[in-house]
């Protein structure tokens, strides 16, 4: 995004070279967090958290990586100790104990078409535009296929829903999948020309906090303090959805925003929690089933889900403790 963010990027790379590859767990005095992407208004809301999390005596520190596979490869080889993503297929490949422990945004992303078609089973045999190969958006669209019982035309990848919208608006696309904020952007913009196909309800996560387990209750402390941040915004958020703006630091990352993306705090997240991008108690034992099924069915977990056991994949005790279970 801004060119000074993007200057951590390069730090993200260099870094294995200067820290090792060592899988050895250190107590650090930070915790070190892998962010798969630049400081945006999506992550307000967990610099909300970071912030109160530091008001609680946590000490931390981040760095952005290019893409959700770095994050995931910087804590596997313990060069980061906390990461943003879904590592399902990572993590069962992987023989390192990765976990969840907490759920921060769910898969609510929105097939947009032009108004040729009108159902999802419209789509089968026609091309469309997604984010990555193996990403979310392939993973929702390998399940609308499994339930619909049909198959999409020609995949092709654009990263990023912005720049997919480009490519709809332009005539150079008939469908796609887009987050929720872009959907509301098209049809506040373009109602005319585009439909928000009818969508099946998915509590699966988009986004999640993993780490090593070792290292989990190695510093179980400052993990409680960080699990007791996010729980604390999440609740107030999805009461006001305002608190997020109110809450941001001026000086920090989010700060440092461009004004039109400041200004707009509180539209994104009203839209946000009401469309159901939020849970409200970090997910649970619900997300971790939902994610199981899912990952399962989009082909990024193998195995029957019947076979695949919630223990392997998220670690409940921080979550549990908040509320009290």
């Amino acid at each position: 995004m801004k060119s000074k963010l993007k200057k951590l990027l390069l730090g993200a790379i260099v870094a294995p070279l200067l820290m090792g590859l060592s899988t050895s767990i250190v107590h650090a005095d930070k915790i070190r967090i892998a962010l798969a992407e630049t400081p945006s208004d999506e992550l307000a809301a967990f610099f909300v958290a970071l912030e109160r999390a530091k008001a609680n005596g946590l000490d931390y520190e981040w760095t952005a990586f290019s893409d959700e596979e770095l994050a995931i490869q910087a804590v596997l080889s313990g060069q980061m100790d906390i990461g943003f993503g879904t590592p399902y297929a990572a993590m069962q490949r992987s023989k390192a104990p990765i976990r969840i422990i907490f759920q921060l945004s769910k898969l609510k992303f929105f097939p947009v078409t032009t108004k040729k078609y009108s159902s999802l089973e419209d789509l089968a045999g026609e091309p469309i535009l997604l984010h990555s190969r193996g990403g979310g958006t392939d993973s929702i669209a390998n399940v609308i296929e499994d339930k619909m019982g049909m198959k999409f035309g020609k995949r092709s990848y654009v990263p990023g829903s912005s720049n997919r919208v480009v490519a709809l608006v332009a005539g150079q696309a008939n469908a796609t999948i887009i987050d929720l904020s872009n959907k509301n952007k098209v049809m506040k913009q373009h109602a005319d020309k585009f439909n928000v196909l009818p969508m099946f309800e998915v509590e699966a996560s988009d986004e999640a906090l993993f780490a090593n387990l070792d290292w989990i209750k190695e510093n179980a402390d400052d993990v409680q303090i960080f699990v007791d941040a996010l729980a604390s915004t999440w609740k107030d958020m999805s009461e006001d959805p305002t608190i997020i703006a109110k809450e941001t630091n001026p000086d920090g990352p989010i700060g440092q925003l461009p004004p039109e993306i400041l200004g707009n705090l509180d539209e994104f997240y009203t839209d946000a929690v009401e469309g159901g991008l939020y849970s409200p108690n970090g997910g649970g034992m619900t997300a971790a089933k939902a994610d199981l099924e899912w990952y399962s069915a989009a082909g990024q977990l193998e195995g029957d889900i019947d076979s695949l056991n919630i223990d392997d994949f998220w670690y409940m005790d921080p979550l549990n403790k908040v509320t009290g279970q």
